[in-house]
């Protein structure tokens, strides 16, 4: 396989929403969800999230127990995993938390629809940028090519379209997703897969691996993908 082994971990509504419909990266994790997701970054190589989560919520994508990141160097790793980035235009602010905030290597994958100055700029800033030149990111590329950067472990943060193309690729083996006991409503909310959808023939089959129940009263999903 030429590329990361590659799991993708998403906080839902039990209605399936992973925002509501305004947008703004509304809290759905629990305590006892949070500490899950933080071991899972500190066990991954990379983490990656999709345009929209990277302009709008400049996510910091670190791992924020102290002891997880010191268990990281004494294994030989860095502090943290490397920050990836898939976007079609890359304006990132340069003070984004996803380029200033925590010790890490950053990596953006990218279109020639980004401008030559914005790409000089991130690259100035000690960001990786790898430019496709094509209308959108070629992702089974970008597999490749983090397989080639030495990723041997992806973690997948959203959002929901990339989710989706990501599965739809074939470029998944594992989906984790933690319920939490809330409704959000919304025909506009975004879910854990957008994107183009597929049809009931084409649908992607999954195998439930393992089910836990967690004292907040959320439910954590583990499949594989067959």
């Amino acid at each position: 396989m030429n590329r990361p082994y590659t799991f993708i971990n998403v906080a839902a509504t039990a209605d399936g929403k992973i925002d509501s419909f305004e947008r703004k990266g509304s809290a759905i994790s629990s305590a006892q969800d949070k500490e899950r997701m933080d071991e899972l970054r500190a066990s991954a190589d990379a983490i990656l999230v999709g345009g929209k989560t990277l302009l709008d919520e400049q996510p910091k994508l670190t791992v924020k127990s102290a002891a997880r990141r010191e268990r990281r160097i004494e294994q030989g790793r860095s502090p943290n995993p490397i920050k990836v980035g898939v976007v079609t235009v890359a304006d990132i602010p340069a003070d984004s938390d996803f380029i200033q905030f925590g010790e890490a290597r950053r990596v953006i994958f990218t279109t020639a629809q980004t401008s030559i100055s914005a790409i000089d700029a991130l690259r100035g800033l000690g960001v990786e940028v790898f430019v496709d030149d094509a209308p959108r990111v070629d992702l089974t590329k970008m597999a490749r090519t983090l397989n080639d950067l030495g990723v041997a472990r992806l973690m997948v943060e959203g959002g929901g379209t990339l989710n989706f193309e990501m599965m739809r690729l074939g470029l998944t083996d594992e989906l984790l997703i933690y319920l939490a006991p809330l409704i959000f409503g919304g025909a506009n909310a975004p879910t854990l897969a957008d994107g183009i959808g597929l049809t009931r023939q084409s649908a992607l089959r999954l195998r439930l691996a393992d089910v836990e129940r967690f004292d907040d009263g959320g439910v954590l999903l583990k499949y594989l993908f067959k």
